[in-house]
């Protein structure tokens, strides 16, 4: 044989042989019957009308990882699943130290994890809509210049964003049609100042469309770009809660170290719970909205969601900063330590609200006694007759304010609709795919015609209904804290603008998560971690979901 051959071969079979996995294609699948199935669900917005996003290729989302994840093998994922699954900031960092992972490594198992399942149709969650192409690069930046002190940073660390947050590299959709193109945008305020901290956006998540104000009585979790995000702990069974669907779907999956949702009413509370994973919805004006495609500038927030209590802490921190283009968090310059007493606090003489109509949920039931048998004084109350008359017409006129101010300020400059109406138009070109199941609340958003003067009565009337409806049962009492259940309460506390914070507390017959919410006056966050490390320490209820090991 030629000498020159036989060398050629030889390096060939090497190059063959040290790549260990072929790249995995994601393969499209009809749905005809599976949809046909779903509209028996006794849910009707279960009854879905498509699965499969009509614009996501995810073997493009992909391309960029397929030389490195081709030397990433099966037997690397698991040697260091035990590592970083179900594992807490500190946890991974103490393990890179150790030098038992690097950030890299992190990386890609993630890109790993996520592609394993995604690629599966019988398994995907669509919580994923796009990937940070250089995310690998930026790892390997990260593990040359690792300093000895990350214990507590989210440094190396790759999480999620909602993909309604503007950042740099990386197209910023909102799930809709409309901002496919949104591909040139600045970093969101949060957004530079989770990169000042070192964490590694690894990609965006799935949502509802248009932060769940776009539709009336659609799915939870769909949005035209991302198709329809399923919940892991009952794959087409339970809903996933919305907005920050894919956020909590993909920390519930362990898709990411953490991931950022964003709340109005209910939208960090409602995914949280409904995946068992910890969220916070901060008061507003502890941290910046600029670079967030909006529903309300009132009530808007960005807030984190992890898989533990300390982990949020963190990353709360990480995301605080006054900045003086948001009117709500210009002038708040107080710096907190989120992690100050988290371990050495204590539930014995805190004063908790126990809502008497919750008692009949025996898991709720359960975890009243848990914190009274810890020391907790539980008073039980009753909440007041509130009236949120005028919330949908404060939403609809912030938005038809909010909306068009994003696109003109923050949107990538090809994007050329100015309003609401622009939008409309824009998906009824091709409603089937850009809008199947109508887009009722954008309708009523143009056609509300609410004066200034009566939107700004409004506001304040629902802030002043919102506050009374805690305040006078706190008052009462003396209270640190209510506990709600999931996102049961809060439409109240969006207008009160009280911080939330929802926690594991168990799981139905059916395996379907709850929570326990935490709800407190504002800028109080520092007490609901508190409070809510020490309950989660009492009662560790959460599970990784059983076909996502």
């Amino acid at each position: 044989m030629n000498k020159t051959l036989l060398i050629v071969g030889i390096f060939v079979a090497l190059v063959s042989c040290k790549k260990k996995e072929p790249s995995i294609m994601f393969t499209p699948y009809d749905e005809t019957s599976e949809i046909a199935e779903q509209q028996n669900h006794e849910i009707k917005r279960m009854q879905f009308k498509l699965i499969q996003s009509k614009y996501l290729d995810m073997n493009k989302v992909f391309k960029p990882f397929e030389e490195d994840l081709a030397y990433f093998s099966e037997a690397d994922y698991y040697n260091i699943a035990p590592y970083i699954i179900e594992q807490n900031i500190p946890s991974i960092q103490e393990s890179v130290a150790e030098g038992i992972l690097t950030y890299e490594k992190i990386v890609l198992f993630y890109l790993y994890r996520i592609r394993k399942f995604e690629s599966d149709n019988q398994l995907a969650l669509h919580s994923i809509i796009s990937l940070n192409p250089t995310v690998i690069k930026e790892a390997r930046e990260k593990d040359k210049n690792r300093s000895k002190n990350t214990t507590y940073s989210l440094y190396g660390l790759p999480i999620l964003l909602k993909d309604n947050i503007n950042t740099e590299g990386m197209p910023t959709t909102a799930g809709a049609f409309a901002l496919l193109e949104n591909s040139k945008t600045n970093d969101a305020f949060i957004v530079e100042k989770l990169k000042e901290s070192g964490a590694l956006i690894l990609g965006k998540a799935n949502l509802s469309e248009w932060a769940y104000f776009f539709c009336s009585g659609c799915p939870v979790g769909y949005s035209a770009i991302g198709g329809q995000t399923l919940n892991p702990y009952g794959r087409k069974i339970f809903e996933t809660g919305g907005s920050s669907s894919g956020s909590g779907v993909s920390v519930a999956a362990n898709y990411a170290v953490a991931a950022v949702g964003t709340e109005t009413s209910g939208s960090i509370l409602s995914p949280s719970s409904k995946n068992s994973v910890v969220g916070l919805k901060p008061t507003v004006g502890l941290l910046s909205r600029t670079g967030i495609v909006p529903i309300s500038s009132t009530l808007d927030t960005p807030g984190p969601m992890t898989k533990s209590v300390i982990d949020n802490a963190i990353f709360l921190a990480a995301m605080t900063g006054e900045d003086s283009n948001d009117k709500a968090t210009k002038n708040k310059t107080a710096t907190i330590d989120y992690l100050k007493g988290l371990k050495t606090n204590t539930l014995s003489g805190k004063r908790f609200g126990v809502i008497k109509e919750l008692l009949t949920d025996s898991i709720y039931l359960n975890t009243v006694n848990v914190i009274k048998n810890a020391g907790g004084v539980m008073i039980e109350i009753d909440l007041p007759q509130v009236s949120l008359d005028g919330f949908l017409t404060l939403l609809n006129i912030d938005m038809k304010n909010d909306l068009p101010l994003y696109l003109t300020k923050y949107a990538d400059k090809k994007i050329t609709y100015a309003s609401v109406q622009d939008i409309i138009d824009l998906n009824l070109q091709d409603t089937l795919k850009r809008a199947p199941y109508g887009q009722q609340l954008f309708e009523g958003i143009v056609a509300d015609t609410t004066s200034n003067e009566s939107f700004e009565q409004i506001k304040q009337q629902l802030h002043k209904q919102g506050v009374a409806y805690f305040q006078t049962p706190m008052n009462e009492h003396n209270l640190d804290v209510i506990l709600s259940i999931n996102n049961y309460h809060a439409g109240y506390a969006a207008v009160a603008k009280y911080p939330c914070l929802t926690i594991p507390m168990g799981y139905q017959k059916s395996g379907e998560p709850i929570s326990l919410t935490l709800i407190a006056p504002s800028f109080q966050e520092q007490k609901l971690l508190q409070l809510g490390y020490v309950f989660e320490q009492l009662k560790k209820v959460r599970k990784l979901p059983k076909n996502y090991q």
